[in-house]
Parts: C-alpha cells; structure tokens; sequence
C-alpha cells in the first residue's frame, strides 16, 4: 500500500512541500520581485531597461563594472551575484576553498572601505525603506517624499536602497530642499537601476556590506510598507536595539493601517508567550504623519547628541 501524504509538510498555502515545488516557488519570487521593480520605475515614466545608470546630474557615484563580467570564471550560470557566491557550500575539489572563498575575504574587505569612504561626511542620517512598486500617485509616495523633505531641511542625510518606489520618493524629498541624497544599491541577478534623485551612490555587491551601511550612517529607520527585504531591516534593528548595539534609534512604522496586523501578532504571540519583553513593542513607533516621524528623529538625535556629550564630560 503507498504511504499515505496526508500528513505530509505543506506550504503557508496548503501545497505540498517538495523540492519541486520550492524550486518553483524561489523562480516565481525572483521574477515577481524583479517584476515589482520595474513597475516601480515604470509608474515614475521611466523604462527599467534604460535605468541601469540613472542618476542626478553632478552625482557622486561610486559604481563597479557590469556585475555580469565580475569573476566570470568563477560563476557556473551567467547572472550569479557575489552574495549566492559567498553563501555556497564549497566545491567537491579539494582546492577550491583557496581558490575562492579567502580572495573573497579582501574583496569584501574592499567594499566596506568603500562604502566607509564614500559615506564619511555623514553626519547625521535617516534610511528609509519601503516597496519598490510604490507609484507617485500612491499616498505613501507622497508621505516619503515628504517625510525625507522635512528631515533633509534639518541637515540629515537621506539614504535609501536607491530604487524606485518609496526609495525614489525620499531621494527626491531630499533633492526637493537641495539636501544630501544618498543611494546604496545592490547587485541583485537583475538590473535593478538607481532612481534619478539620488547625489550619492554606492553600488555593493553583499547585502550583509549594505546593512551595516544603513545602520552605521543612520540615527534612525523609517519603515514605510513594503516587503521581506523591508521586513529585513526592520528586524535587523530591533535585534541590534535589544541586544544594545545602538541606543536612541527609532525605529518608525509608517502606515498604521499596513503595520496593525503585524503588531498586533507580535503582541499577541510573540510578547504573550514570552518570546520578547512586552516592553519590547515600545521600540516601534507607528505614525500616518510625516511631520510626527520627522520629529521623533529630531528627538532622538538630540537626545543621542546629549547622551555623547556627557560622555565624554565624564
């Protein structure tokens, strides 16, 4: 008799599980995310395949060749990026390991000397993040462009992951007050393409790389709503706020409507069954105003400045 499947694992959508079905569903994401970028770029009126070096007129870019042509005899399919690379298994061959993974060590090394050297003169940063496939007809692009607007007029530096979409509303908020616009992009196995808004653009090869960017030259996360690589971020600075890597970071919801439900199951689960203090659900702000997201940066910036400052009195 077959053994019966009726207990067999099954996907959040009632599939079931397989290595099939996995595969299937990995080609699907990447083609729909891709697809959700070039929409974004397309509901700015631009065409994504024209995008790939798009950027302000006068910008200070700091670019690497075409990501295709990057150790091609290293690659086994031709859009592999450094970062599916970097997390492969090693190779059956005994040598591969020197041939690889340790001259990757100084390229990576390379990239945050980069980035460090590119973003230097940042004094005080925000990074907002948000979905790609935001339009400017949307209200929430019209929120981040604002939100960055009203940050940019009080010296911050804004920096996004330099797409579309929200990303491209608060470039430009900050280019509408002639404030600094910063794009960090990543090389994802499709062009991506920077929005046209943004003065400084640094193209990283590892997201691990570009997160620390964001963290270090920010005093503060604006959320807007967006998808896993939103959510990413999100939880990248709750964990390093929790584990007292940063202090005095807000970490701001914006779209109270799109984020309930999500604080509601981190309420409810979560923090009801002792997983995170409930004190924990104090880290996040939640706001539908950009004016009230722009002062608790405000706020918290002055209160991290006061913090450094008796510091270093005592």
């Amino acid at each position: 008799m077959a053994k019966s499947r009726r207990n067999a694992p099954r996907t959040a959508t009632g599939k079931q599980a397989s290595p099939v079905t996995r595969a299937t569903a990995e080609q699907q994401s990447v083609a729909a995310y891709r697809e959700r970028t070039e929409a974004g770029h397309r509901a700015a009126g631009r065409e994504p395949a024209t995008t790939g070096n798009l950027v302000s007129k006068g910008a200070r870019a700091v670019r690497r060749s075409d990501p295709r042509l990057v150790d091609q005899s290293l690659r086994d399919r031709p859009m592999l990026t450094e970062d599916e690379k970097l997390l492969q298994s090693p190779k059956d061959e005994a040598t591969a390991f020197t041939r690889s993974d340790p001259w990757r060590v100084m390229r990576i090394t390379s990239e945050f000397v980069e980035g460090f050297d590119a973003l230097s003169d940042i004094q005080k940063g925000v990074t907002i993040f948000g979905s790609a496939r935001t339009g400017p007809d949307d209200p929430m692009y019209g929120a981040a462009r604002e939100t960055a607007r009203l940050l940019a007029e009080q010296g911050f530096s804004i920096l996004t992951g330099a797409g579309p979409g929200i990303m491209e509303a608060a470039n430009r908020g900050a280019q509408d007050v002639n404030g600094h616009s910063v794009g960090c992009n990543i090389e994802l196995p499709f062009e991506q393409g920077a929005n046209p808004y943004v003065d400084t653009l640094v193209n990283f090869r590892y997201f691990f790389v570009r997160k620390t960017m964001f963290i270090k030259y920010s005093n503060a996360f604006i959320i807007f709503p967006g998808g896993f690589g939103t959510l990413d971020e999100l939880f990248e600075a709750l964990t390093l706020i929790q584990t007292g890597k940063i202090y005095q970071f807000p970490v701001i919801l914006f779209g109270t409507h799109y984020w309930a439900g999500l604080v509601r199951w981190i309420g409810s689960r979560m923090a009801a069954e002792g997983k995170i203090s409930p004190g924990d659900l104090d880290l996040l702000l939640l706001t539908d105003d950009p004016r009230e997201a722009a002062q608790a940066v405000m706020d918290a910036h002055a209160a991290q400045t006061a913090s450094r400052v008796l510091h270093d009195e005592a």
